[in-house]
């Protein structure tokens, strides 16, 4: 099969959308299909094979943070000739609402559509006011996924019609086999994310980080991830900074071996998720999870049962769950258990069988998902009514 899929987001800013196309990207080639993927992209960022460029991308404010974006007459024609070289069989559009390349593939293309939702947020203003805009082109996808039900939810009441939930997928093994740092264990807490994005939570861990350490000084806090570190680490007294080691930018594996070597993976994530791609890499490495209690985050973290939640915001209760589980070996034996069985259901050899079903259906000339039988079993799956 012929696949084009195309990412909205800056191929050279690390993300979730795009890792998630990466991977997915990779999954589809290994079973031995061709896969275009394209991708905003600054000139001299280093592409993989199956990327193609669509051009420099711009920072746009969207959904509670910046994001770097494609849009315009030069991007236009760049998707046109992308799509007449590629003579795809399925297109699959990531984020087609947003103003960049997604957006403008629905206007150009025709054949099946499959279109992923990631964002959810409750009260955009923004994309209830470009609902006129889009409608055109959103009555040109063939078959609508939803990463979550939160981001089904926000497709629903802003945009209309219905989705199938697929979750975002993990190389599940990548993490468990990667190999432990010792120098990144012991009394150690983790942070990935990016350091000055507010939403991200981090300064939220800083407030709670001076009774972790009143109770249990010998803590780290290890945090990967770019952003001004000295803005970081202002709010704590001077005496505590030494605790907070940044790493920096880290590698798919260095973020693998960071996830199995920390004691406590902590999420303080404040809200603006529509899932936690990095709650299902920090349950695959075999980290105990602490997060905020985002209904994305309950919903990865069974509610509980694989992971601990604390209060959103509340850095009050951030602290004494931390400090809870860091002094009971036991358990976290036990969230390190759970989280390894729950995370499988979150492997490309689940989610991506099930995207190529969505592909398959819509190929063999099904104009919804929904009314095909296949499709009746992803709903069922996942445990959904449609409305």
């Amino acid at each position: 099969m012929r696949i084009g899929i195309v990412c909205p987001y800056s191929w050279d800013v690390p993300g979730g959308v795009q890792f998630h196309i990466r991977d997915l990207a990779e999954y589809f080639i290994r079973l031995g299909h061709e896969v275009s993927v394209l991708a905003p992209a600054d000139d001299d960022t280093p592409l993989p094979p199956y990327v193609v460029s669509a051009g420099r991308a711009v920072p746009v404010p969207y959904n509670g943070s910046v994001a770097r974006l494609n849009f315009g007459f030069l991007s236009a024609a760049r998707v046109r000739r992308w799509l007449h070289d590629g003579a795809f069989d399925v297109i699959h559009i990531h984020e087609p609402a947003s103003p960049s390349l997604g957006l403008l593939t629905c206007w150009a293309a025709q054949g099946p559509i499959v279109a992923t939702f990631h964002t959810s947020n409750p009260r955009s203003r923004a994309m209830i006011a470009a609902y006129a805009i889009l409608q055109a082109a959103l009555e040109k996808i063939s078959a609508r996924i939803a990463v979550s039900e939160y981001a089904r939810r926000t497709l629903v009441e802003h945009l209309g019609g219905d989705a199938v939930v697929i979750p975002n997928g993990v190389d599940v093994d990548f993490f468990a086999k990667a190999e432990p740092n010792p120098a990144w264990h012991g009394d150690t807490i983790g942070f990935v994310g990016r350091i000055d994005e507010p939403r991200k939570g981090l300064p939220v861990l800083m407030r709670a980080l001076p009774r972790i350490l009143a109770e249990r000084p010998r803590t780290r806090l290890l945090v990967a991830g770019r952003g001004d570190e000295r803005q970081a680490v202002e709010s704590l007294p001077a005496e505590l900074r030494s605790r907070v080691e940044f790493l920096g930018m880290v590698s798919d594996e260095d973020k693998a071996r960071f996830l199995r070597s920390v004691d406590l993976y902590v999420a303080p994530n404040t809200g603006g998720e529509s899932f936690g791609i990095i709650l299902v890499e920090a349950m695959s490495a075999g980290a105990p999870v602490l997060a905020s209690d985002l209904d994305a985050f309950a919903q990865v973290l069974d509610h509980g049962a694989a992971g601990e939640l604390f209060a959103n915001e509340d850095a009050d209760a951030l602290a004494e769950a931390a400090l809870r589980l860091l002094g009971d070996p036991k358990r976290r034996e036990e969230l390190r258990e759970r989280g390894s069985a729950h995370v499988r259901r979150f492997d490309w050899s689940t989610v991506g069988a099930d995207i190529l079903s969505v592909y398959e259906t819509v190929t063999d000339g099904t104009t919804a998902v929904a009314a095909d039988d296949r499709s009746v079993g992803l709903w069922g799956r996942f445990g959904l009514a449609r409305d």
